[in-house]
C-alpha cells in the first residue's frame, strides 16, 4: 500500500485537478452539442507545437507551449465566428472540418521534421504517471483562474450554452462570449492534453458531465455529481492500473466507460420501477 501511495498520489492529485475544471466545462460542451471540440482544439494545439519543432524548438519549452496556445486561440476564433442566430449548419460539422484540416496540416508540417511525429505522439498520448508536483501546482493555478473567470461571468456562459436564442434576444454579443469560452477552454485543453493525453482528457470532460445530466436537471447538482463521479472513478482507475499492471490512462478511461454503463442501467431500472408503481 505504501508503494501504491508513493506511485499514484501525484497522478491522482492531477486527476482531481482535471475533474474540477473538466466536469464544469463538460456541462457546457454537452449543452452546446459540440462534443468533439476538445479533440479539435487538441489537434490545433498539436499543429502549433509541430511548427515549433520544425523551427528547432523543444516540445517541452515555453515557446512550444505558447505556439500551441496561439493556434488554439485561432481555433477559438473560428468556432466563435461560426455561431449564428439561425444555425443552418450544426457547429459540430464545423468542428469536424477544423479537426480534419488540422490533422492534414499536422501531417504536412511533420513531413519537414525527422523526429517531430514521435514527439507530437508523446505529447498527445501523454503519461500522467510522470507528472510532478510543480506541474500540478501550475495547472491548478491556471484552472483556478479560469474557474474564477467562468464563475464571475457564469450567467452569460450558462445562458448562451443552455438557451442561445434567448441570449440573442437579450442583446448579448454571443460571438464575443463564445470566443472567450473557447479561449479559456483552449488554455485547459492545451495544458491537460500535454500531461494526460487526448483520450483521458476527453473522458474527464464528457463522462462525469454525462452521468450527472442523466440524474439531474439542475446545473449546481450536476456539477456536484460530476465532481463526485470524477473523484471516485479516478481512484478506481488508478487502483486498477496499479494492482492489475495496466496502463494508467487507459485504465482511467475504461473505468469511466464502465461507470457510465452501470449508471445507465441503474437509471433504466429506476425508471421501470417508477412506471410499475
Amino acid at each position: 500500500m505504501a508503494e501504491f501511495l508513493h506511485i499514484m498520489t501525484l497522478p491522482f492529485l492531477a486527476c482531481l485537478v482535471f475533474t474540477g475544471i473538466h466536469a464544469y466545462l463538460g456541462l457546457h460542451v454537452i449543452e452546446r452539442q459540440v462534443i468533439f471540440v476538445d479533440l479539435a482544439l487538441a489537434q490545433i494545439a498539436a499543429v502549433g507545437a509541430s511548427l515549433a519543432i520544425v523551427f528547432g524548438v523543444s516540445i517541452d519549452s515555453p515557446y512550444s507551449y505558447w505556439m500551441s496556445l496561439g493556434f488554439t486561440i485561432i481555433g477559438a476564433g473560428i468556432f466563435s465566428l461560426t455561431r449564428f442566430k439561425k444555425q443552418r449548419v450544426p457547429q459540430e460539422a464545423i468542428i469536424g472540418i477544423v479537426y480534419a484540416v488540422s490533422a492534414a496540416l499536422l501531417i504536412l508540417v511533420l513531413s519537414r521534421s525527422g523526429e517531430g511525429d514521435e514527439q507530437i505522439r508523446q505529447a498527445l498520448v501523454g503519461n500522467i504517471l510522470l507528472i510532478n508536483l510543480k506541474e500540478i501546482i501550475k495547472i491548478f493555478v491556471i484552472y483556478s483562474i479560469i474557474g474564477l473567470f467562468h464563475y464571475i461571468f457564469r450567467k452569460q456562459f450558462f445562458l448562451i450554452s443552455q438557451n442561445p436564442q434567448e441570449a440573442f434576444k437579450k442583446g448579448l454579443n454571443v460571438r464575443f462570449w463564445d470566443f472567450l469560452f473557447y479561449v479559456s477552454f483552449g488554455f485547459v485543453v492545451t495544458s491537460s492534453v500535454k500531461i494526460a493525453g487526448v483520450l483521458v482528457v476527453f473522458a474527464f470532460l464528457i463522462v462525469p458531465s454525462t452521468c450527472a445530466i442523466i440524474f439531474s436537471n439542475v446545473a449546481k447538482t450536476r456539477l456536484i455529481l460530476g465532481w463526485g463521479i470524477g473523484f471516485l472513478v479516478s481512484a478506481i482507475g488508478m487502483a486498477i492500473s496499479y494492482f492489475l499492471d495496466f496502463p494508467t490512462g487507459a485504465s482511467v478511461v475504461c473505468a469511466f466507460g464502465i461507470t457510465l454503463l452501470i449508471l445507465l442501467v441503474v437509471k433504466k431500472i429506476y425508471q421501470l420501477n417508477a412506471i410499475g408503481r
